[in-house]
């Protein structure tokens, strides 16, 4: 095992371990819950999937072009993001279980593994449809009459529609910057080398 799968299972383990310990004050604003613990259960899954890739360069052999492992992410992902399901986290502990092993194994090891396999046109559809899902989850929560989760008051659930907002903006500069820059390094390289070539 390399230093750096170590060090990605490290801090893997020491993500796990916080989302435990903290549980219950993380889960007692939805804000924290959704947006912080869900992200960081996913992130742990994800440096065990790089670890996965570290160890077994055939990993991404295993996934059939990233799609088999990209599908059980997808509905993964819909499954948490429902409000009924967030509801029975708090509520039964079996859920609650399953919320912590299924999210980082069944969300964070196949997008490490498979992410990189798929063609960037279904990247760049899955991350339009990312953001278009947080755009139609923020006016949800920040429009509903009533509580949409049981657990949490209206006010609470307004904070979480404005922080999916927040989250979905702050994606779209990340995803889209780096294509502009991209295609302006790309047009300032060639006018270089003709120069050079000129010269």
């Amino acid at each position: 095992m390399t230093a750096k799968a170590q060090m990605h299972l490290l801090c893997a383990a020491a993500l796990f371990a916080a989302c435990a310990v903290f549980r219950t004050t993380l889960e007692a604003d939805p804000v924290t819950h959704v947006l912080v613990q869900l992200p960081c259960l996913v992130l742990a899954g994800w440096l065990v999937g790089s670890s996965i890739r570290e160890i077994n360069s055939e990993a991404y052999a295993l996934a059939d072009r990233g799609v088999a492992g990209l599908l059980v992410a997808i509905f993964t992902i819909a499954f948490w993001m429902l409000p009924r399901s967030i509801d029975a986290a708090l509520e039964s502990p079996v859920v609650a279980l399953a919320k912590f092993f299924s999210i980082p194994l069944l969300i964070g090891v196949p997008l490490a593994i498979c992410w990189k396999q798929v063609h960037p046109i279904v990247r760049g559809f899955l991350k339009a449809n990312a953001l278009s899902m947080l755009g139609v989850l923020a006016f949800l929560y920040t429009h509903a009459p009533i509580r949409i989760c049981n657990n949490y008051l209206v006010s609470d659930q307004e904070r979480l529609g404005f922080g999916f907002l927040i989250v979905a903006f702050a994606l779209a500069v990340i995803w889209v910057v780096p294509l502009f820059v991209g295609s302006r390094a790309n047009d300032v390289a060639p006018q270089s080398l003709r120069r050079s070539c000129s010269a």
